[in-house]
């Protein structure tokens, strides 16, 4: 059986959250550092996910990338891994309540769950006797705030980019 070219374009868009989540733990760059700020870009790919399409990003998925982030960084196991699932709840309890799909809604929920999983990732941290740089934590969290909008704006038309696929592909010839 062939496959069109709207469905393997479908298919990709369906595994495209999933390859970036894995290609960012892989590579050891979820967090971009720049001098002036830094953005934590598994968060940020967590919690739109989750939020909005939770088919795309499973929980053990998540689990398994934050462990290979901590392998790569050098990190105790299960510190990435348990901050990105804290994110991903958060996510899941806002999809639940959220009545309105807006970037504003969004944006202001995106704070309770970067508070949340920092606290995880700090308080673990603690524990295992790291030294924790306050001010650069403080400054990946309100970068990664800041940074939200314009992630937010990609992954929608990305998103978009499926729904019209599959509203061609269902209801395309009912007009004609």
């Amino acid at each position: 059986m062939t496959r069109s070219y709207k469905e393997i374009k479908s298919k990709l868009i369906d595994l495209l959250p999933l390859l970036l989540l894995f290609l960012i733990s892989l590579n050891g760059s979820s967090i971009i550092s720049l001098k002036i700020f830094s953005v934590n870009i598994h968060y940020i790919l967590v919690y739109y996910w989750v939020l909005r399409n939770p088919a795309a990003l499973g929980y053990g998925f998540i689990f398994l990338a934050g462990l290979i982030n901590d392998v790569i960084l050098g990190f105790p196991m299960g510190i990435s891994a348990l901050s990105l699932l804290v994110v991903a709840g958060t996510a899941a309890y806002v999809r639940v309540v959220t009545v309105r799909i807006t970037l504003i809604n969004d944006w202001v929920s995106f704070i309770p769950a970067i508070l949340f999983a920092n606290f995880i990732y700090f308080i673990s941290l603690h524990f295992s006797n790291y030294t924790i740089d306050y001010f650069y934590l403080f400054k990946n969290s309100v970068s990664t705030f800041v940074f939200y909008p314009i992630l937010w704006g990609l992954f929608s038309f990305i998103l978009s980019l499926k729904r019209s696929w599959f509203y061609d592909r269902f209801f395309g010839n009912i007009s004609k």
